[in-house]
């Protein structure tokens, strides 16, 4: 399978080592917004092409498929690109900032059949796989989800410290992970509520959110989110639920007094970014609806929105 990569930046690089790692799949193409680093990264990783131009890129031989860690802004209209283009797609979270953007993808990938994936990566990391392993078989029911991301950034910064060219984003971006998650765990989220903190000068952005939700099941959810937090940095998720405590930091897991949980049985690799990868790929080759699909994902969005225009009318 031929894949083409969007996007050489810090997060882009996690998607080269996990493809490395999947038999059958070869990236032919990688597309960057400045040449010389692109084809810098290419040649670290082996990549034949490198453009700055995305259409460049779908006109490649045989291509398969697209995965975009492009600047969140351009996700939607790329998304559409690619399919567009016959090329099935995975986007990387967020799939939009916008609900309207996101409703045009899901449309579009109706309309193509092609597989239409957004990387929602915390469905996929082996802590939560774990933990949604035993709410599938009834051993655990999610009572309480208190979650934490934070973060330093008070300029645009990527995850290795470079300088970004566009502006992240505590709602659509960061929050969409545990807005996601909480719903993939408990059930259909039937409230939300949000207050955010001053915006920056510079960055036009909120630098602190506090989130509430409620599933359908009555499990609830606080998110505290922050881009002033002086300290460790990352999402820190407590899950409290009848039958347990459970404390997921990325791919690891410990109970609620600390206790470290083997997760080596839970899937094939410990590295939620390459399982992620390898759902995209063998859904393509199965011909089936990956979890994470954009269908599967949109009501994410919509709560989004809400919350969206419900900070808007407060200032």
């Amino acid at each position: 399978m031929k894949i083409a990569l969007a996007g050489a930046g810090a997060f882009g690089e996690k998607h080269l080592d996990g493809l490395r790692n999947i038999a059958g799949v070869e990236v032919v193409s990688l597309v960057g917004r400045r040449l010389e680093p692109t084809q810098a990264i290419a040649a670290k990783y082996g990549i034949g092409h490198a453009t700055t131009d995305i259409a460049e890129a779908l006109e490649q031989p045989g291509l398969d498929a697209v995965i975009l860690c492009t600047p969140t802004q351009m996700h939607a209209a790329q998304a559409i690109q690619c399919l567009d283009a016959g090329k099935h797609v995975q986007v990387e979270i967020p799939l939009c900032d916008s609900l309207a953007d996101g409703e045009a993808v899901l449309a579009k990938a109706n309309a193509t059949g092609l597989t239409a994936m957004c990387g929602h990566t915390r469905r996929f990391n082996p802590s939560h796989q774990f933990v949604h392993d035993r709410i599938a078989r009834g051993e655990f029911a999610v009572q309480q989800m208190d979650v934490q991301t934070y973060f330093f950034r008070r300029k645009n910064m990527n995850a290795k410290g470079e300088p970004r060219s566009w502006t992240d984003h505590l709602l659509w971006h960061h929050a969409a992970h545990t807005v996601d998650l909480f719903a993939y765990q408990a059930g259909p989220i039937v409230q939300a509520n949000a207050v955010e903190g001053p915006h920056h000068p510079e960055l036009g952005i909120a630098m602190d959110m506090s989130i509430q939700l409620k599933a359908e099941s009555g499990a609830i959810c606080t998110l505290s989110l922050s881009f002033n937090n002086d300290g460790p940095l990352g999402t820190f998720f407590r899950y409290i639920g009848d039958t347990g405590t459970y404390i997921a930091r990325y791919d690891d897991l410990v109970t609620g007094k600390e206790e470290p949980i083997d997760l080596s049985g839970v899937a094939v690799s410990t590295n939620g970014i390459e399982l992620q990868d390898r759902e995209f790929i063998a859904a393509i080759r199965e011909g089936r609806e990956p979890n994470a699909s954009v269908a599967q994902v949109l009501p994410c969005y919509r709560v989004l929105d809400a919350l969206d225009r419900q900070l808007a009318a407060a200032r």
